[in-house]
């Protein structure tokens, strides 16, 4: 089928779209940035602000996959217009080409709305996905890893200097990159398992890994043994200061991160797992760390 993609030169949409070429679907992608000519995808210069640009993406397609997203904002406005008020008006889009199929990517963090304008603004948006009128379902990842993930690869090169700080307490579920994508692309045939539903994947690791846990897996990946430094919510929003301080808007830690990471449950819930006759999981998550730690050396990240 012809599917229409969303944040496709991202860490996600990238694996996404990897995955649809190899089995056979045709993509439109939207892109910011001009992108080289790939065969298969078609690449409509734009943004979810650009109401043209997502008419011209949605034409005659059968379906839509919504990776694109804001994960990190200095103000809450900049989760709303990239997490909402983008999704409205791909949604609108949508109904207005008669595209029946929408497939969004959340994140686990819609669930706990009051934690962070992250998670509050994704929360908004599913809403606004249920109300489309369109047959839809939408999925919340836990923390996705893999090559050319640039944000769990803070943690990789952490460990490799040997002390990796994570939150104090609690627990965390992971997604392999390519999982994640085989699972968006198994949803789209749609059907009564999975439409009009909310799903919450994971590496199938029931309990999820404790941050002490994850640390040494992705420091056994990284070839090291690392100090794990447990820090207090308070000692996280202090070094949080410090890093809007620093980098302003480039800072990867913000007080809305800093009260994310330090909510002590984000385990996928047994009762929104996918169909077992839909997705499961293939990739092991020691044997995936090890292999993104090979990849960023192969890059020349670590």
């Amino acid at each position: 089928m012809t599917i229409a993609v969303t944040g496709g030169t991202g860490f996600v949409g990238q694996a996404l779209i990897e995955r649809a070429l190899g089995e056979g679907h045709e993509i439109a992608a939207l892109a910011r940035k001009p992108q080289d000519s790939r065969d298969g995808v078609n690449w409509v210069a734009g943004d979810l602000a650009d109401t043209k640009a997502l008419s011209g993406l949605v034409k005659g397609a059968q379906a839509v996959i919504h990776v694109a997203g804001v994960v990190n904002a200095p103000d809450h406005d900049g989760f709303e217009q990239g997490n909402v008020a983008g999704t409205l008006s791909l949604i609108e889009a949508a109904v207005a080409a008669g595209v029946p199929r929408l497939v969004f990517v959340s994140s686990l963090s819609a669930r706990e709305p009051a934690i962070s304008a992250y998670g509050a603004s994704k929360h908004r948006a599913e809403r606004l996905v249920k109300a489309s009128g369109l047959d839809w379902t939408i999925v919340r990842p836990p923390a996705v890893y893999g090559p050319r993930d640039r944000e769990m690869f803070e943690l990789f090169r952490a460990a490799k200097w040997g002390l990796v700080p994570t939150p104090k307490e609690g627990k965390a579920s992971l997604i392999h990159v390519d999982d994640l994508a085989r699972l968006l692309l198994a949803l789209l045939p749609g059907g009564e398992h999975v439409t009009h539903r909310s799903f919450e994947p994971d590496d199938g690791k029931r309990g999820g890994w404790s941050h002490d846990d994850l640390a040494r897996a992705i420091g056994w990946a990284v070839g090291r043994r690392p100090f794990v430094l447990g820090l207090s919510r308070r000692t996280m929003e202090r070094a949080a200061k410090l890093d809007m301080a620093v980098r302003r808007k480039r800072a990867k830690l913000t007080l809305d991160r800093a009260g994310y990471f330090s909510h002590p449950d984000w385990v996928v819930s047994h009762g929104s797992r996918v169909p077992h006759q839909i997705w499961r999981p293939r990739i092991e998550t020691r044997e995936g760390l090890k292999a993104t730690a090979a990849w960023y050396r192969e890059q020349g990240w670590l």
